[in-house]
C-alpha cells in the first residue's frame, strides 16, 4: 500500500530522437548540482548520460523504455561507480536507443542491488537470487525487483498507483512482496533537455510589502466555470487569475505542493476518500511539477506549462512560493502485511540508499519519526543535503519560483544522522543553514535572491521552533495565530493580556528581534490550509470532519482550534471575520490568508480536509452579497495596507517594549486615552488597546493611524489622542455591525470625519476601529 495521507528562464522539453539536440546549459554555482545527476543529454545530444548518486550500492542498473506503461525494457546498462564520488553513470548513443525502438521520449527507472541483497547473475525479474534480507543491520534495503524513480528526474510519467495499477503491494518488501517486479506499473523518469524560454521578469520587492495568497493549485479554478473546462484546475487555469489576484491586492501566491505526488486517483470513486491526497505533502519526486495540474500532460508538457503560469504571475507584479516538503517522502514508513513492520514501499530514495536518504533508529532497523507519516528525511546527509539544494535551485533557475514555504522545516535543523533528534539552529552543517548559505535570501530593502518561509515545528523533541529560526529565515507564526484566535473567541476561557497581544500587533519583537531578524520574519496569519478557513474559525465550535463526501469524511485534524460559532448568529459571524482580518493587515509582519478568505469561503466545519478532491473544497467565484461585501472589504483594507508604509515597517517600532515608555513611533492607549503602562498591559482583566502610528516616520501619506480593538462584548468608548498640529482624525473603517456593507471601507479621500483630541468614540463589542490623520 502506499501512504498518502498528508496530509534563467528556460524552457524545458522532451528529448525526441529524431535528431541530435544543441544544448546550452546554465552557469551554476560551484555547491549547486555539481555532479550534474540525473539524465541528461549530452555529446550535442547525440547522447544521453546517467548519473545517480548511491554511497552503499554494489550494483545499479538503468532500465530505459519506448513508453511509461511497458514492463519490457528496450534497453540496460550497466552503471559504472566512481570510489571518489558514489556515483554511478553511464552513457548511451542516441543511435543505439533508435536502434531498440525508443524513437519518441525517453523514459527510465533504475534496478540497484546492495549489501542486503548482492547481485546474482541468475536474477532475473521477479525472482529472488541474491537475495539475503529485506533490511541488513546497517539498514540498507536494496531490492533489485522494484524499478525505482531517479530522485533527479525533470518529470516522471504517471502516479504509482492507477486504474491499470492497483495493487500498491508491488512495490513492497516482505516476504509476500519482495519478488513482485514493479517495472510496468512504475512510474518513470522522462529526459528532458532544455531550450530558450522566458518565466518573465521576477519582482524584487522586498519581503515586508507582501501580502501573502495560500492556495491549492487545482482548487484555485476547478470551481471556475468562466474557464475552459480543459484548463479548470490546472497550471494554466491558475495563470488566468494573475489579474484577479493583483486586482484584490496580493503581491505572492503560495501553492500547495507542486511537486510529483500520488494524486491522479482522487475522483476515481468519491464515494471514498480512503487514500485521497488532495493536499499533496506525500512528494514522489522533487523535481518533477506535478503532471496533474497539466493541460498538457505530454513529456515536457507540464513543466512548459508551469514556466508559462510562472511568467504570467510576474508579469501581473506577483511573486510565485511553492510549498516544498523536504522533512518525508511520499515512500512513506512501515505498514501492516505478513511481515508486520518490516514491510516498506521502494519507489525511489529507499531502494537507492536508504541509510543516506532516511533518518534511522539507533539500530538503523526503522525511521526516525519527527513528521507522523512515515519518517524523517536524512536533512544531516550531505548526499540528501545535495538534493535538496540542488532541487530547489532548479525550481528558482529553470521554473522562475520566487520563494518557498517549508513543510515542518523544523526537521531542515536536525543534526543528527540516526537514532536521535536535535535541532540546531546554529549548525552550519544542518540542511537549514545550507540551504540559505547557498541560496541567498532576498536582502531586507529588497533585490535579487529568494524568500524562506519556515513552519517551524514538527512533531516531539525540540522540534516547535517559533522564533529559534537562524537569521536568514522567515516563520509562520503560530503563536500569533494563537493568541488573537483566543482574544477574539475565548473571553473569560482564556488569558491573553493586553501586553502579549500588542507584541503580536507590532511584529513579535519578543520572537524575533533577539537575534537580529525583524518584524517581516513573521509571517502572521489566522488561518491556513491545515484547519478552520476565516470564516469556519468563527462559525464553528469545533471541527466536523466525519461528514459524507463532499464535505468528508477526514480523519485528524485539531481538537485545539480556539474557535466559536459567536452563539450561531450569522451577523455576528461577519464581524468576527471583517475584525479578525482587519487585525491581520493592521499588524506589522508579513500577512498571509487562504484562498477564499476573502470572500467568507466555508469548508463546514472541517479542519482537515487534506483528502478532499471534491468541490466543497473548491474554491467558488459566485458571491452572495455577504460574500461580495467581505471580498470588498478585503480588497480595500489591502489597498490600505499597501499605502501605508508605517504598517510595514523594516524595523522595529521604537519604544515598542510596552512598559509604558514614550514612544517615537508608536504609542498605546488606554480607552481612556491615557497612555497605556506596564500595569494595564500585564492585567488579565483588560481587553481593549489601542496604538498610534506617527506616520511622518514612515513618509506615510497619513501623518497619523490610530486603531482601536475592543475585546469585549459590549461596547467601550475609546478618547481620541493627539492626531497632529492642525489635524482630524477620519474614520476608515469600523467592523461593527452597523458598518456591514460594501462601503465598510471607506475609499481614500472619502473617510467620515470624527474629530479632534478628546473627541470619545464609542465602539461596539468585539470590533475594530482604524482612522487617519489629515
Amino acid at each position: 500500500m502506499l501512504d498518502r495521507r498528508r496530509g534563467r528562464s528556460r524552457k524545458l522539453r522532451t528529448l525526441g530522437l529524431a535528431g541530435a539536440l544543441c544544448l546550452a546549459w546554465l552557469p551554476t554555482h560551484a555547491a549547486i548540482d555539481a555532479h550534474a545527476l540525473g539524465a541528461r543529454p549530452v555529446d550535442a545530444g547525440d547522447s544521453v548520460r546517467f548519473r545517480v548518486r548511491s554511497a552503499h550500492a554494489s550494483r545499479i542498473e538503468a532500465w530505459i523504455y519506448a513508453s511509461p506503461d511497458s514492463g519490457a525494457e528496450a534497453l540496460r546498462l550497466n552503471l559504472v561507480r566512481d570510489p571518489a564520488t558514489g556515483i554511478w553513470s553511464a552513457t548511451v548513443p542516441v543511435a543505439a536507443l533508435q536502434a531498440q525502438g525508443v524513437t519518441g521520449p525517453v523514459y527510465y527507472g533504475y534496478r540497484a542491488w546492495g549489501p542486503n541483497w548482492p547481485h546474482d547473475p541468475a536474477w532475473s525479474p521477479g525472482n529472488s537470487a541474491g537475495f539475503v534480507a529485506d533490511v541488513d543491520a546497517a539498514g540498507h534495503r536494496f531490492n533489485p525487483n522494484k524499478l525505482l524513480i531517479d530522485p533527479y528526474a525533470r518529470e516522471i510519467s504517471h502516479d504509482p498507483i492507477g486504474p491499470g495499477c492497483s495493487d500498491g503491494t508491488v512495490y513492497a518488501s516482505g516476504a509476500a512482496h519482495r519478488h513482485k517486479d514493479s517495472a510496468a506499473c512504475a512510474p518513470k523518469g522522462i529526459v528532458l533537455a532544455e531550450e530558450a524560454g522566458s518565466t518573465g521578469s521576477k519582482p524584487t520587492r522586498a519581503f515586508r510589502d507582501e501580502v501573502i495568497y495560500e492556495v491549492h493549485l487545482r482548487g484555485l479554478t476547478m470551481n471556475d466555470t468562466a474557464l475552459p473546462a480543459s484548463i479548470r484546475g490546472t497550471y494554466a487555469g491558475a495563470a488566468q487569475k494573475a489579474a484577479w489576484l493583483a486586482g484584490l491586492g496580493v503581491t505572492a501566491v503560495e501553492f500547495l505542493p507542486l511537486q510529483e505526488t500520488q494524486n491522479d486517483q482522487n475522483d476515481l470513486d468519491p464515494a471514498s476518500t480512503e487514500g485521497d491526497n488532495y493536499w499533496g505533502y506525500m512528494t514522489l519526486n522533487w523535481f518533477a511539477p506535478d503532471r496533474r495540474y497539466a493541460s498538457d500532460k505530454s513529456a515536457g508538457g507540464p513543466t512548459r506549462e508551469f514556466k508559462a503560469m510562472v511568467k504570467a504571475f510576474h508579469d501581473a507584479g506577483i511573486k510565485v512560493y511553492v510549498d516544498v516538503v523536504y522533512n518525508h517522502t511520499g515512500e512513506g514508513g512501515p505498514w501492516g502485511g505478513s511481515d508486520g513492520v518490516s514491510v516498506y514501499n521502494l519507489l525511489s530514495w529507499r531502494g537507492l540508499d536508504n541509510r543516506s536518504y532516511y533518518s534511522l533508529s539507533a539500530d538503523h532497523q526503522y525511521p526516525w519519526d519527527n513528521t507522523g507519516v512515515g519518517g524523517n528525511y536524512n536533512t544531516r546527509n550531505p548526499i540528501a543535503q545535495d538534493l535538496i539544494v540542488d532541487s530547489l535551485a532548479y525550481w528558482r533557475d529553470t521554473l522562475g519560483v520566487d520563494g518557498f514555504r517549508f513543510d515542518l522545516a523544523s526537521v531542515l535543523g536536525n543534526r543528527c544522522e540516526h537514532g536521535c533528534f536535535d535541532f540546531d539552529r546554529d549548525d552550519a552543517g544542518t540542511a537549514l543553514n545550507r540551504i540559505a548559505a547557498e541560496l541567498p535570501a532576498r536582502p531586507a530593502n529588497g533585490g535579487a535572491g529568494i524568500d524562506l518561509i519556515a513552519e517551524p515545528w514538527a512533531i516531539g523533541g525540540n522540534s516547535y521552533q517559533v522564533g529559534g529560526f537562524p537569521s536568514a529565515w522567515a516563520e509562520w507564526n503560530g503563536d500569533y495565530r494563537d493568541r488573537i484566535r483566543k482574544k477574539q473567541n475565548k473571553l473569560g476561557l482564556e488569558t491573553v493580556t493586553t501586553g502579549a497581544l500588542a507584541t503580536r500587533f507590532a511584529g513579535s519583537s519578543d520572537l524575533y528581534q533577539d537575534d537580529g531578524r525583524r518584524p517581516w520574519h513573521s509571517v502572521n496569519f489566522l488561518a491556513a490550509h491545515d484547519g478552520f478557513t476565516l470564516n469556519d474559525l468563527y462559525a464553528y465550535n469545533g471541527k466536523l470532519n466525519n461528514q459524507p463526501w463532499p464535505y468528508g469524511p477526514s480523519d485528524g485534524g485539531e481538537d485545539h482550534n480556539n474557535s466559536w460559532d459567536q452563539g450561531g448568529a450569522a451577523a455576528a459571524q461577519r464581524q468576527a471575520a471583517r475584525t479578525g482580518m482587519a487585525l491581520l493587515l493592521l499588524s506589522a509582519g508579513v500577512p498571509m490568508f487562504t484562498g477564499g478568505d476573502e470572500a467568507l469561503r466555508t469548508q463546514f466545519g472541517n479542519n482537515n480536509p487534506y483528502n478532499l478532491d471534491s468541490p466543497a473544497n473548491w474554491l467558488y467565484w459566485t458571491r452572495d452579497s455577504h460574500e461580495a461585501n467581505q471580498e470588498t472589504f478585503t480588497r480595500r483594507m489591502l489597498g490600505f495596507r499597501a499605502a501605508h508604509p508605517a504598517l510595514r515597517p523594516a524595523q522595529f517600532y521604537s519604544g515598542g517594549d510596552n512598559n509604558g515608555n514614550v514612544m517615537e513611533q508608536l504609542r498605546w492607549f488606554r480607552p481612556d486615552g491615557q497612555q497605556a503602562d506596564a500595569g494595564y498591559f500585564g492585567d488579565s482583566g483588560n481587553h481593549a488597546i489601542a496604538w498610534r502610528i506617527d506616520g511622518s516616520e514612515f513618509g506615510d501619506p497619513a501623518s497619523a493611524i490610530y486603531v482601536a480593538y475592543n475585546g469585549w462584548s459590549g461596547p467601550v468608548d475609546f478618547t481620541l489622542p493627539w492626531p497632529g498640529a492642525g489635524k482630524s482624525w477620519y474614520r476608515v473603517t469600523d467592523t461593527a455591525a452597523w458598518n456591514e456593507g460594501a462601503d465598510a471601507v471607506r475609499l481614500p479621500g472619502a473617510e467620515d470625519p470624527i474629530g479632534g483630541e478628546w473627541t470619545v468614540y464609542g465602539l461596539h463589542g468585539r470590533s475594530l476601529l482604524v482612522l487617519i490623520a489629515r
